[in-house]
């Protein structure tokens, strides 16, 4: 099962938490359409990156299909970018993942083996995979978004080939001297949503996970609850809470007793008009994080 579908499965089960509120959450992704199609960003302008995050949280919610109107504009707001050609990778990879969450009938083969194409180009020399092309050295954000990207156009790597060899390897290569992983080699600390996408991305290569790196996540728990970003940084945030509890039981770590403060700082991040800001210091709101926070909502409420 790709990435995507494992956190979409994860962020079905918020709904048992958020009870009613969760048509609150429909309401506000609603509110982020924009008329000529796509979902809006922060400054309220079309964003692919965005848009991928909201169809992701629709789908979770059951929601997507409610209005065809809203539907034909989604595609037709896809369709627009084409194979992805003007774009650069991360907003490939995004595209990649809006459609997706598409009727596979409606994303014409031609267009999904240029998007994989171009994909492919951002292989970095050393077998990984990097936002910036040509580049010596892949990035585990690299490596973790081809393969998801992969994934979501219906190509996964076959483990034992020399493209996932190479993506094994450069993971192996940018792990931290802390134990965790940072996006970047011969670093001495980790960071928490580096280690986490290392480990989803070694584990759907089927590769081991080192041991000891659970243990690592862990201990970037905050005491008044959730995960900060990095041993010194000093407030809990939700992306980094979501991807820590989801690595953390993918390897089957155990973390429930401290089930009640991550329930408290979820709600502390959760506002009256159906979404999730990203951090105590953050003053709006997104999409993204709304996102992040069905997704942390269904680890807690397993």
């Amino acid at each position: 099962m790709s990435q995507r579908l494992q956190m979409l499965q994860v962020a079905r089960l918020a709904r048992r938490t958020l009870g009613e509120a969760a048509d609150l959450v429909v309401s506000f992704l609603d509110s982020c359409a924009a008329p000529g199609g796509g979902y809006r960003n922060r400054g309220g302008r079309p964003d692919l990156y965005y848009t991928s995050f909201t169809l992701d949280a629709l789908v979770a919610l059951d929601a997507l299909a409610n209005d065809r109107d809203r539907a034909k504009h989604t595609r037709d707001y896809l369709d627009a970018f084409g194979a992805g050609d003007g774009l650069d990778f991360v907003h490939r990879c995004c595209l990649a993942r809006a459609w997706a969450s598409q009727p596979a009938d409606d994303f014409p083969a031609e267009r999904r083996a240029g998007l994989l194409a171009g994909v492919a180009r951002q292989r970095a020399t050393d077998g990984g995979y990097n936002s910036r092309a040509g580049a010596a050295r892949g990035t585990v954000y690299g490596c973790f978004l081809a393969m998801n990207a992969f994934a979501d156009l219906k190509r996964p790597l076959v483990e034992s080939g020399p493209e996932a060899e190479g993506i094994a390897a450069c993971i192996q290569s940018l792990r931290a001297a802390d134990g965790g992983w940072s996006n970047a080699g011969d670093q001495p600390e980790g960071s928490t949503t580096a280690t986490a996408a290392a480990i989803a991305t070694l584990r759907s290569l089927g590769r081991p996970v080192p041991h000891g790196v659970g243990e690592w996540l862990l201990a970037r728990r905050h005491p008044a609850g959730g995960f900060t970003a990095a041993p010194e940084t000093p407030i809990p945030d939700l992306l980094s809470t979501a991807v820590a509890l989801h690595a953390l039981d993918a390897l089957e770590v155990p973390w429930r007793e401290h089930r009640e403060s991550m329930l408290d700082f979820i709600d502390t991040l959760w506002t009256a008009e159906g979404a999730f800001h990203g951090s105590w210091a953050d003053d709006e709101p997104d999409a993204e994080y709304t996102f992040y926070g069905l997704v942390a909502l269904g680890h807690c409420s397993v």
